[in-house]
């Protein structure tokens, strides 16, 4: 929105800055980050006066999560809330690539608000049936495929981009939309599945879009993509805008998560945040290094897969407890430790993923 204000330049004033996506996206982030110190507290406290007892707690999970009893659900609101006024007020509304992202965000998010909803007035675990959220996540991605085709230049239309091999496309063809619907669906259930400790979900989802986001910034300009011999998507830029608000409100949220949370995400934030994450690497056609930025959600994911499957195979258990996470709770390893160390694993993880775009 602001963004039109350059019209009122004259080529050497404050209003020409507005022409800059690096402006902008600094702007974003501090919209996003004042907007969570600001309405964080207040929204906490509406949520502790709403839910009463706060998320359930797992019977099963590790003895250290009942201590967490009562504390709200539902944090990914702030977040949400943050990225939404952030970009609407910072990003070109013009550009279709930032509206396919927020419909994936935002769609996520009700998903998740409705499972966070069900679990909170039934107090249980459970929420909304698994198969259900499941199928509406990929009618939406299915959406987002399809539209992210249209929009991609012709030359990438339905392609898969290769990183490291600069020059090699994949013709997906018709199965570009459900390879599309994978990345998106995967990518928000694995976030998902990371949300289990304090903190933990939110840092490596804002160390991913900070990734992501030079990445759309770099493959949007022409200039760099023939310097990087990447494929050059006019128009990704933008989506800077759209991560450094998400980086913005993840920083305003994390306040208030850190050990000791007193609010959690929930399935509100967590599955808005995956998807998210998904379609900018759809968009930006970096479906493949995102598994690699996002390697820690990917073993998360992997870490459940492996153990039911082997479960219902043998009757034993691989983990201790999965997600993997767990895993490290029950060798005895503190909660702050896991979180850190996991911290750390996602910055190695998303530098690699940066390096891919000058290799050759």
């Amino acid at each position: 929105m602001l963004y039109w204000l350059e019209r009122l330049s004259d080529g050497g004033d404050i209003f020409n800055l507005f022409r800059y996506i690096t402006f902008r996206a600094g702007g974003a982030f501090f919209t996003a980050l004042i907007f969570g110190f600001i309405f964080g507290q207040p929204l906490i406290n509406l949520l502790r006066r709403k839910q009463k007892k706060g998320q359930p707690i797992r019977d099963d999970g590790p003895q250290t999560h009942f201590a967490k009893a009562g504390t709200p659900t539902m944090g990914g609101l702030l977040i949400l809330s943050a990225m939404l006024v952030a970009t609407l007020l910072w990003a070109r509304l013009d550009n279709p690539y930032v509206w396919i992202v927020l419909f994936v965000t935002f769609a996520f998010g009700l998903i998740g608000f409705a499972d966070d909803y069900a679990k909170v007035t039934k107090q249980n675990t459970k929420g909304v049936s698994s198969r259900i959220r499941f199928a509406i996540g990929l009618l939406i991605a299915a959406l987002a495929g399809a539209a992210a085709a249209w929009v991609h230049p012709a030359d990438l239309t339905n392609q898969l981009a290769v990183p490291v091999f600069k020059n090699l496309l994949i013709n997906l063809g018709i199965f570009f939309v459900p390879f599309a619907m994978i990345v998106i669906v995967g990518a928000a259930n694995a976030v998902n599945l990371t949300d289990g400790l304090d903190g933990l979900a939110v840092m490596p989802v804002m160390i991913a879009a900070g990734t992501l986001g030079v990445i759309a910034y770099a493959v949007g300009r022409v200039d760099f993509t023939q310097y990087l011999e990447v494929h050059y998507v006019p128009g990704t830029s933008e989506i800077l805008i759209f991560c450094a608000a998400l980086i913005g409100g993840g920083l305003g949220f994390l306040w208030y998560n850190a050990p000791p949370a007193a609010v959690f995400m929930g399935d509100t934030g967590s599955l808005a945040l995956g998807g998210a994450l998904g379609a900018i690497a759809v968009v930006t056609k970096h479906e493949i290094v995102l598994a690699i930025v996002g390697g820690l959600f990917v073993v998360e994911a992997l870490s459940v897969i492996i153990q039911v499957a082997y479960f219902k195979r043998t009757g034993r258990r691989v983990f201790l407890m999965a997600p993997i996470h767990h895993h490290f709770e029950k060798k005895g390893w503190a909660e702050p430790q896991i979180v850190i160390r996991f911290w750390i694993i996602s910055l190695i993880l998303a530098l690699i993923g940066l390096a891919t775009l000058k290799l050759r």
